[in-house]
């Protein structure tokens, strides 16, 4: 029989094979790793021991273990003195401890963050084929961010990133989970299941950028996942828009006959069969955010009543862009609106971020 020789190094400095890092991080056991990792070396060289990989591989897992309370606390890891980790080791056992896979983030987005869900994690590890172990790490990240800057002040993303040492793209992930979770949208529906976890995270990001607190004062420094009241407050007062006749017809004379300079002529037939009713959901949605239980509708409304009413009528995407910036930009020439620059700009800060969450979500 074959010897096998073995290279001892001896050293303070911790060492991590990032392939078996990988391996514990999605949820598979001591001996699922060994049998994968023995594969993969039996195919590299012939009559490899596994009584070798079995042996590193639960020095490996032992090591991950013993790092997971400091990965809880990444600020900490850096400083404490049980191993020896290089910076940009650390970086990076900390971002890919905080990795999270999208599918199971979409299954969990807008969920209460509670050990009651928790307990439901068998049945969406088995959904999204994402490792129970797995989902259970993920699930506690998510929750632990959520717990440690739901009652901070300033922006969101960058607490996130200070006490999480995480990259900004990872941050705003984690932003959008908590601010679904602050505000309990509903997306669970049929009719959402259509939208990814990233179609999310860029309707929550331009969400926190232009409605929170933060938007409007920068001085309050609130958390982000905090609407700002006083500007949904002012959102009732565009009723008008839609319930008013005269000015509903005024607005609509306004998009049609810029829809004509702009060669969109094709669209002017459905625009004026439909612009009441369009008009009247767009406002709808505006005025109802106020309330709790219209907020947490919020993306199932916009489907319903905007964007699957223009699917049908065949609508393109730019189709759709177009109408909704005519819509923002012909408002401030109808009477009533052209006096009173206030609703004006209240109109615009809700139309912009409507427009860029429909233009996301308007595909198949």
């Amino acid at each position: 029989m074959m010897d096998v020789g073995l290279s001892v190094y001896v050293g303070n400095t911790t060492m991590v094979d990032p392939e078996c890092y990988k391996l514990w991080l999605d949820g598979f056991t001591y001996y699922e790793a060994s049998s994968k990792r023995y594969q993969k070396f039996k195919e590299a060289k012939e009559n490899f021991k596994s009584e070798v990989v079995r042996s590193d591989t639960l020095d490996n897992y032992r090591l991950y273990v013993a790092m997971e309370k400091h990965l809880r606390n990444p600020t900490l890891l850096k400083h404490q003195a049980q191993f020896q980790i290089p910076p940009s080791l650390c970086k990076v056992l900390i971002e890919q401890y905080y990795e999270l896979d999208n599918v199971f983030a979409r299954e969990i987005l807008g969920k209460k963050l509670s050990s009651r869900n928790r307990k439901d994690l068998d049945e969406i590890s088995e959904i999204t084929n994402v490792r129970l172990r797995s989902c259970r790490r993920q699930y506690d990240n998510f929750k632990r961010v959520f717990k440690t800057v739901e009652d901070m002040e300033g922006p969101m993303v960058k607490n996130i990133q200070n006490h999480f040492l995480i990259s900004e793209p990872l941050a705003q992930k984690y932003a959008a989970i908590v601010f679904f979770a602050n505000n309990r949208f509903e997306t669970s529906k049929k009719r959402l299941q259509y939208l990814t976890f990233d179609d999310f995270c860029y309707c929550a990001d331009q969400m926190i950028d232009n409605w929170t607190i933060g938007k409007a004062d920068s001085r309050k420094e609130d958390l982000d996942a905090d609407f700002d009241r006083a500007f949904l407050q002012e959102l009732r007062e565009l009723k008008f828009l839609a319930s008013d006749k005269d000015a509903s017809d005024q607005h609509k004379s306004l998009v049609l006959n810029s829809l004509k300079g702009k060669q969109l002529a094709a669209m002017s037939s459905n625009v004026e069969n439909n612009f009441k009713n369009l008009s009247r959901a767009i406002i709808n949605i505006a005025i109802g955010m106020i309330h709790s239980k219209d907020l947490k509708d919020f993306f199932t409304d916009v489907v319903e009543k905007i964007i699957e009413p223009c699917k049908q009528d065949r609508w393109t995407s730019n189709q759709m862009t177009q109408f909704l910036k005519l819509y923002t930009s012909t408002s401030v020439n109808v009477e009533g609106f052209s006096k009173n620059t206030r609703y004006h700009s209240v109109l615009e800060r809700y139309m912009i971020t409507l427009t860029e969450c429909i233009q996301r979500m308007y595909h198949s």
